[in-house]
Protein backbone atom coordinates (compact mmCIF):
# COMPACT_ATOMS: atom_id res chain seq x y z
CA UNK A 1 0.00 0.00 0.00
CA UNK A 2 1.25 3.49 -0.86
CA UNK A 3 2.32 5.68 2.03
CA UNK A 4 -0.18 8.38 2.95
CA UNK A 5 0.36 11.52 0.88
CA UNK A 6 1.59 14.65 2.60
CA UNK A 7 -0.28 17.78 1.54
CA UNK A 8 0.81 21.41 1.71
CA UNK A 9 -2.01 23.93 1.34
CA UNK A 10 -0.81 27.30 0.10
CA UNK A 11 -2.76 30.53 0.66
CA UNK A 12 -4.74 28.89 3.45
CA UNK A 13 -7.44 31.22 4.74
CA UNK A 14 -8.83 31.04 8.25
CA UNK A 15 -12.39 30.86 6.93
CA UNK A 16 -11.71 27.80 4.74
CA UNK A 17 -9.62 25.71 7.15
CA UNK A 18 -12.61 24.25 9.06
CA UNK A 19 -14.12 23.07 5.76
CA UNK A 20 -10.80 21.53 4.68
CA UNK A 21 -10.38 19.81 8.04
CA UNK A 22 -13.87 18.35 7.81
CA UNK A 23 -13.33 17.14 4.25
CA UNK A 24 -9.98 15.54 5.07
CA UNK A 25 -11.43 13.43 7.89
CA UNK A 26 -7.90 12.94 9.30
CA UNK A 27 -7.01 10.89 6.23
CA UNK A 28 -4.01 12.85 4.92
CA UNK A 29 -1.14 14.66 6.58
CA UNK A 30 -1.83 18.37 6.06
CA UNK A 31 0.14 21.53 6.65
CA UNK A 32 -1.42 24.94 6.13
CA UNK A 33 0.59 27.91 4.91
CA UNK A 34 -0.77 31.43 4.63
CA UNK A 35 1.96 32.17 2.12
CA UNK A 36 1.12 32.50 -1.57
CA UNK A 37 2.91 30.11 -3.88
CA UNK A 38 5.69 32.01 -5.64
CA UNK A 39 9.21 31.22 -6.79
CA UNK A 40 10.42 32.19 -3.31
CA UNK A 41 7.88 30.12 -1.35
CA UNK A 42 8.03 27.02 -3.56
CA UNK A 43 10.76 25.69 -1.25
CA UNK A 44 8.09 25.20 1.45
CA UNK A 45 6.83 22.25 -0.60
CA UNK A 46 9.99 20.24 0.08
CA UNK A 47 9.01 16.95 1.72
CA UNK A 48 5.40 17.02 0.52
CA UNK A 49 3.69 14.95 -2.17
CA UNK A 50 0.82 17.27 -3.08
CA UNK A 51 0.31 21.01 -3.02
CA UNK A 52 -3.08 22.70 -3.04
CA UNK A 53 -3.22 26.20 -4.49
CA UNK A 54 -5.71 29.02 -4.75
CA UNK A 55 -6.54 31.38 -7.62
CA UNK A 56 -4.02 33.97 -6.42
CA UNK A 57 -1.09 31.53 -6.35
CA UNK A 58 1.60 31.65 -9.04
CA UNK A 59 2.04 28.36 -10.86
CA UNK A 60 3.92 29.67 -13.88
CA UNK A 61 6.57 27.58 -15.62
CA UNK A 62 9.45 28.71 -13.42
CA UNK A 63 7.50 27.91 -10.24
CA UNK A 64 6.50 24.50 -11.60
CA UNK A 65 10.14 23.74 -12.35
CA UNK A 66 11.00 24.46 -8.72
CA UNK A 67 8.10 22.38 -7.41
CA UNK A 68 9.22 19.48 -9.60
CA UNK A 69 12.74 19.77 -8.20
CA UNK A 70 11.28 19.65 -4.68
CA UNK A 71 9.46 16.39 -5.44
CA UNK A 72 5.93 17.62 -6.12
CA UNK A 73 4.01 15.43 -8.56
CA UNK A 74 0.43 16.52 -7.83
CA UNK A 75 -1.30 19.91 -7.66
CA UNK A 76 -4.95 20.39 -6.76
CA UNK A 77 -6.56 23.79 -7.23
CA UNK A 78 -9.16 25.13 -4.82
CA UNK A 79 -10.79 26.96 -7.71
CA UNK A 80 -12.48 26.18 -10.99
CA UNK A 81 -10.38 28.59 -13.05
CA UNK A 82 -6.82 27.54 -13.81
CA UNK A 83 -5.38 30.51 -15.69
CA UNK A 84 -2.69 30.82 -12.98
CA UNK A 85 -1.07 27.48 -13.85
CA UNK A 86 0.83 26.56 -17.00
CA UNK A 87 -0.74 23.19 -17.81
CA UNK A 88 1.58 22.49 -20.74
CA UNK A 89 4.63 22.86 -18.50
CA UNK A 90 2.98 20.76 -15.79
CA UNK A 91 2.31 17.98 -18.32
CA UNK A 92 5.87 18.13 -19.62
CA UNK A 93 7.22 17.86 -16.08
CA UNK A 94 4.94 14.96 -15.20
CA UNK A 95 2.98 16.96 -12.64
CA UNK A 96 -0.68 15.99 -12.47
CA UNK A 97 -3.18 18.81 -11.95
CA UNK A 98 -6.84 18.81 -10.98
CA UNK A 99 -9.23 21.63 -10.14
CA UNK A 100 -12.51 22.16 -8.29
CA UNK A 101 -14.78 22.54 -11.29
CA UNK A 102 -18.40 23.44 -10.73
CA UNK A 103 -18.10 23.85 -6.96
CA UNK A 104 -21.01 26.30 -6.85
CA UNK A 105 -21.94 28.24 -9.97
CA UNK A 106 -24.93 29.56 -8.03
CA UNK A 107 -22.65 31.35 -5.55
CA UNK A 108 -20.85 33.22 -8.33
CA UNK A 109 -24.00 33.93 -10.34
CA UNK A 110 -25.92 35.20 -7.33
CA UNK A 111 -23.06 37.55 -6.46
CA UNK A 112 -23.12 38.86 -10.03
CA UNK A 113 -26.80 39.71 -9.60
CA UNK A 114 -26.00 41.34 -6.24
CA UNK A 115 -23.50 43.66 -7.95
CA UNK A 116 -26.03 44.51 -10.65
CA UNK A 117 -28.87 45.31 -8.26
CA UNK A 118 -26.60 47.28 -5.94
CA UNK A 119 -25.39 49.47 -8.80
CA UNK A 120 -28.74 49.88 -10.50
CA UNK A 121 -30.67 50.76 -7.34
CA UNK A 122 -27.79 52.83 -5.85
CA UNK A 123 -27.77 50.73 -2.67
CA UNK A 124 -24.35 51.91 -1.44
CA UNK A 125 -25.28 55.57 -1.83
CA UNK A 126 -28.71 55.00 -0.32
CA UNK A 127 -27.18 53.37 2.74
CA UNK A 128 -24.72 56.23 3.18
CA UNK A 129 -27.49 58.81 2.86
CA UNK A 130 -29.74 57.09 5.40
CA UNK A 131 -26.86 56.91 7.90
CA UNK A 132 -26.66 60.71 7.52
CA UNK A 133 -30.45 61.04 7.86
CA UNK A 134 -30.70 62.18 4.25
CA UNK A 135 -33.85 60.65 2.80
CA UNK A 136 -33.88 62.39 -0.59
CA UNK A 137 -34.33 60.22 -3.67
CA UNK A 138 -32.90 62.60 -6.27
CA UNK A 139 -29.70 60.59 -6.86
CA UNK A 140 -31.18 57.14 -6.31
CA UNK A 141 -33.11 56.56 -9.53
CA UNK A 142 -32.58 53.19 -11.17
CA UNK A 143 -34.44 51.28 -13.90
CA UNK A 144 -36.63 48.18 -14.19
CA UNK A 145 -34.73 45.05 -15.17
CA UNK A 146 -37.90 43.71 -16.78
CA UNK A 147 -37.72 43.76 -20.59
CA UNK A 148 -34.06 44.84 -20.64
CA UNK A 149 -31.58 43.09 -22.92
CA UNK A 150 -28.96 41.16 -20.96
CA UNK A 151 -25.77 40.03 -22.68
CA UNK A 152 -23.72 37.18 -21.26
CA UNK A 153 -20.22 36.45 -22.51
CA UNK A 154 -19.51 32.87 -21.51
CA UNK A 155 -22.40 30.47 -20.90
CA UNK A 156 -20.58 27.76 -19.01
CA UNK A 157 -21.76 26.71 -15.55
CA UNK A 158 -21.81 30.25 -14.13
CA UNK A 159 -23.13 32.02 -17.21
CA UNK A 160 -25.91 29.48 -17.51
CA UNK A 161 -27.14 30.19 -13.97
CA UNK A 162 -26.94 33.95 -14.63
CA UNK A 163 -29.09 33.46 -17.73
CA UNK A 164 -31.72 31.50 -15.81
CA UNK A 165 -31.86 34.08 -13.01
CA UNK A 166 -32.14 37.02 -15.40
CA UNK A 167 -34.80 35.16 -17.35
CA UNK A 168 -36.78 35.20 -14.13
CA UNK A 169 -36.58 39.01 -14.11
CA UNK A 170 -38.28 39.02 -17.50
CA UNK A 171 -35.18 40.04 -19.46
CA UNK A 172 -34.30 39.26 -23.04
CA UNK A 173 -31.14 37.14 -22.87
CA UNK A 174 -28.49 37.18 -25.57
CA UNK A 175 -25.17 35.39 -25.30
CA UNK A 176 -21.78 34.81 -26.87
CA UNK A 177 -19.77 31.62 -26.51
CA UNK A 178 -17.72 29.25 -28.62
CA UNK A 179 -20.24 26.52 -27.83
CA UNK A 180 -23.98 27.18 -27.74
CA UNK A 181 -25.99 25.63 -24.92
CA UNK A 182 -29.11 23.98 -26.40
CA UNK A 183 -30.85 23.94 -23.01
CA UNK A 184 -30.58 27.72 -22.71
CA UNK A 185 -31.80 28.19 -26.26
CA UNK A 186 -34.80 25.89 -25.83
CA UNK A 187 -35.85 26.51 -22.24
CA UNK A 188 -34.66 30.04 -21.48
CA UNK A 189 -35.09 31.64 -24.92
CA UNK A 190 -31.42 32.62 -25.08
CA UNK A 191 -30.23 33.81 -28.49
CA UNK A 192 -26.55 33.57 -29.39
CA UNK A 193 -25.00 36.62 -31.06
CA UNK A 194 -21.65 37.49 -32.51
CA UNK A 195 -19.61 39.56 -30.05
CA UNK A 196 -19.97 42.90 -31.83
CA UNK A 197 -23.75 42.60 -32.09
CA UNK A 198 -24.07 41.48 -28.48
CA UNK A 199 -22.11 44.52 -27.29
CA UNK A 200 -24.34 46.84 -29.34
CA UNK A 201 -27.62 45.38 -28.09
CA UNK A 202 -26.95 44.83 -24.37
CA UNK A 203 -28.33 47.07 -21.62
CA UNK A 204 -26.56 44.89 -19.05
CA UNK A 205 -23.47 42.81 -19.77
CA UNK A 206 -22.11 39.95 -17.67
CA UNK A 207 -18.59 38.57 -18.09
CA UNK A 208 -18.37 34.91 -17.06
CA UNK A 209 -15.81 33.50 -19.45
CA UNK A 210 -12.43 31.91 -18.63
CA UNK A 211 -9.29 34.03 -18.98
CA UNK A 212 -7.36 32.81 -22.01
CA UNK A 213 -5.08 34.40 -24.58
CA UNK A 214 -8.22 35.03 -26.67
CA UNK A 215 -10.24 36.66 -23.86
CA UNK A 216 -7.40 38.68 -22.30
CA UNK A 217 -8.41 42.36 -22.51
CA UNK A 218 -11.53 41.37 -24.43
CA UNK A 219 -13.17 44.48 -23.00
CA UNK A 220 -11.05 47.45 -24.01
CA UNK A 221 -11.47 50.83 -25.71
CA UNK A 222 -12.20 49.27 -29.10
CA UNK A 223 -14.97 47.00 -27.82
CA UNK A 224 -16.35 49.59 -25.38
CA UNK A 225 -17.08 51.79 -28.42
CA UNK A 226 -19.84 49.35 -29.42
CA UNK A 227 -21.59 49.57 -26.04
CA UNK A 228 -24.58 51.67 -25.03
CA UNK A 229 -23.81 54.61 -22.76
CA UNK A 230 -26.36 53.37 -20.21
CA UNK A 231 -24.74 49.91 -20.01
CA UNK A 232 -23.99 48.29 -16.64
CA UNK A 233 -21.01 45.94 -16.95
CA UNK A 234 -20.58 43.12 -14.42
CA UNK A 235 -17.38 41.05 -14.19
CA UNK A 236 -17.32 37.82 -12.17
CA UNK A 237 -14.78 36.14 -14.44
CA UNK A 238 -11.18 37.34 -14.14
CA UNK A 239 -9.71 40.82 -13.87
CA UNK A 240 -7.67 40.37 -17.01
CA UNK A 241 -10.79 40.02 -19.18
CA UNK A 242 -10.96 43.83 -19.09
CA UNK A 243 -8.25 46.43 -19.62
CA UNK A 244 -8.61 48.35 -16.37
CA UNK A 245 -7.28 51.65 -17.71
CA UNK A 246 -9.89 51.59 -20.46
CA UNK A 247 -12.70 50.77 -18.05
CA UNK A 248 -11.75 53.71 -15.82
CA UNK A 249 -11.64 56.06 -18.81
CA UNK A 250 -15.02 54.81 -20.04
CA UNK A 251 -16.57 55.37 -16.61
CA UNK A 252 -15.09 58.86 -16.31
CA UNK A 253 -16.30 59.84 -19.79
CA UNK A 254 -19.68 58.17 -19.16
CA UNK A 255 -19.24 55.88 -22.16
CA UNK A 256 -20.74 53.20 -19.92
CA UNK A 257 -22.96 53.83 -16.92
CA UNK A 258 -21.41 51.58 -14.28
CA UNK A 259 -18.97 48.75 -13.59
CA UNK A 260 -19.37 46.08 -10.93
CA UNK A 261 -16.56 43.58 -10.46
CA UNK A 262 -15.54 40.88 -8.03
CA UNK A 263 -12.10 40.64 -9.62
CA UNK A 264 -9.25 43.00 -10.45
CA UNK A 265 -6.56 42.74 -13.07
CA UNK A 266 -3.73 43.23 -10.57
CA UNK A 267 -5.30 41.64 -7.49
CA UNK A 268 -2.47 39.24 -6.61
CA UNK A 269 -0.98 40.13 -3.26
CA UNK A 270 -3.86 42.52 -2.55
CA UNK A 271 -7.16 40.67 -2.57
CA UNK A 272 -7.67 38.18 0.30
CA UNK A 273 -5.43 40.27 2.59
CA UNK A 274 -6.09 43.07 5.08
CA UNK A 275 -4.26 46.02 3.55
CA UNK A 276 -6.02 48.67 5.63
CA UNK A 277 -2.79 49.59 7.42
CA UNK A 278 -0.58 49.03 4.40
CA UNK A 279 -2.33 50.36 1.33
CA UNK A 280 -1.05 48.90 -1.93
CA UNK A 281 0.86 51.31 -4.13
CA UNK A 282 -1.63 50.99 -6.95
CA UNK A 283 -3.09 54.27 -8.26
CA UNK A 284 -5.18 52.33 -10.78
CA UNK A 285 -6.99 50.42 -8.04
CA UNK A 286 -7.49 53.63 -6.08
CA UNK A 287 -9.06 55.30 -9.12
CA UNK A 288 -11.35 52.34 -9.67
CA UNK A 289 -12.47 52.26 -6.04
CA UNK A 290 -13.05 56.02 -5.89
CA UNK A 291 -15.25 56.24 -8.97
CA UNK A 292 -18.89 56.76 -7.93
CA UNK A 293 -20.14 54.48 -10.72
CA UNK A 294 -17.98 51.46 -9.86
CA UNK A 295 -18.49 48.78 -7.22
CA UNK A 296 -15.58 46.48 -6.43
CA UNK A 297 -15.67 43.45 -4.16
CA UNK A 298 -12.59 41.46 -3.21
CA UNK A 299 -13.07 38.16 -5.06
CA UNK A 300 -15.74 37.08 -2.58
CA UNK A 301 -18.30 35.66 -4.98
CA UNK A 302 -17.31 32.07 -4.11
CA UNK A 303 -17.55 32.70 -0.37
CA UNK A 304 -20.66 30.78 0.62
CA UNK A 305 -20.85 27.86 3.01
CA UNK A 306 -22.02 25.56 0.23
CA UNK A 307 -19.22 26.56 -2.13
CA UNK A 308 -16.53 26.23 0.54
CA UNK A 309 -17.84 22.79 1.45
CA UNK A 310 -17.80 21.69 -2.18
CA UNK A 311 -14.32 23.10 -2.83
CA UNK A 312 -12.90 21.31 0.19
CA UNK A 313 -14.62 18.04 -0.67
CA UNK A 314 -13.43 18.15 -4.29
CA UNK A 315 -9.90 18.99 -3.18
CA UNK A 316 -9.67 15.85 -1.09
CA UNK A 317 -11.55 13.74 -3.61
CA UNK A 318 -8.79 14.64 -6.07
CA UNK A 319 -6.07 13.72 -3.59
CA UNK A 320 -7.77 10.48 -2.58
CA UNK A 321 -8.06 9.46 -6.22
CA UNK A 322 -4.33 10.01 -6.74
CA UNK A 323 -3.56 8.19 -3.51
CA UNK A 324 -5.46 5.18 -4.84
CA UNK A 325 -3.80 5.29 -8.25
CA UNK A 326 -6.84 6.68 -10.03
CA UNK A 327 -7.63 9.66 -12.25
CA UNK A 328 -9.74 12.37 -10.61
CA UNK A 329 -12.85 13.46 -12.44
CA UNK A 330 -11.46 17.01 -12.48
CA UNK A 331 -7.97 16.16 -13.72
CA UNK A 332 -6.69 18.75 -16.20
CA UNK A 333 -3.56 16.94 -17.33
CA UNK A 334 -2.71 15.58 -19.79
CA UNK A 335 -6.12 16.27 -21.36
CA UNK A 336 -6.97 19.98 -21.12
CA UNK A 337 -10.65 20.57 -20.39
CA UNK A 338 -12.63 23.75 -21.06
CA UNK A 339 -13.94 24.65 -17.61
CA UNK A 340 -14.84 28.18 -16.53
CA UNK A 341 -15.30 29.84 -13.15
Amino acid sequence: MNSIMKVLIYSAKDFEIPFLEQANKDQFHIKYSKERLTEDTAVLALGFDVVSIFSADDCSSSVLERLRDFGIRHITLRSAGYDNINLKTASRLGIRVANAAGYSPHAIAEHAITLLLSLNRKIIMANQQVHNYNFLLDDLIGFDLNQKTVGIIGTGRIGKVIAKIMNGFGCQIIANDLIEDPDLVENDKVTYYKLEELLKESDILFLSTPLTSETHHLIRTETIEYMKRNLILINVARGGIVRTEDIIKALELKKIAAYGSDVYEYENGVFFYDRSQNHPNDPLLQELIDLPNSLITSHQAFATKEALHNIAKTTFDNIESWQNGGIPQNELTPVLKDIDG
